[in-house]
């Protein structure tokens, strides 16, 4: 009779190093499930948010260029965008140099509704992180610049 499978992990990590990666990998995906729960209430689905937020922080932005940013095809941020402008969370601007060029850039009631999500999330996990004790807070706070660092990101994205 063979062996059940094991839950999760396929097989053993090879080294201490891949163990980490594996555990990091492992918390963060179960993270971001947690918080996604969280943006149930801003009406909008997981890829309407991640487009609206790629137009937020990186200002406005070309068609081709968020729909590299997405990793989606242009006729997928197409649809993305006519939705998000139909809930008047984005418009569109012509470059006034290329005509065929269009820019998408977030209206007020976009960059309120995406600032609105982010704060609800932050306030899940900060009484998730009031759970802990003082000390492994501080050890979560010291770990956070290594964090930043190996995914590249700027601190205080």
């Amino acid at each position: 009779m063979p062996a059940p499978k094991a839950r999760g992990r396929a097989t053993a990590p090879a080294d201490p190093t891949t163990e980490l990666a594996d555990r990091l990998h492992s918390a963060a995906i179960h993270l971001l499930r947690r918080l996604r729960r969280e943006d149930d209430a801003s009406g909008l689905g997981a890829p309407q948010l991640s487009a609206l937020s790629v137009i937020v922080f990186a200002g406005p932005i070309t068609l081709g260029a968020l729909a590299r940013a997405e990793q989606v095809r242009p006729p997928t941020i197409t649809k993305l965008v006519a939705a998000l402008e139909a809930k008047g969370l984005v418009e569109r601007t012509p470059d006034l140099a290329d005509r065929r060029v269009t820019h998408v850039g977030a209206t007020a009631r976009g960059v309120r509704l995406l600032h609105e999500g982010r704060k609800r999330r932050v306030a899940a996990l900060s009484a998730s992180l009031a759970g802990l004790s003082k000390r492994d807070r501080a050890l979560l706070a010291g770990a956070l610049p290594l964090l930043e660092r190996v995914t590249g990101q700027a601190a205080h994205d």
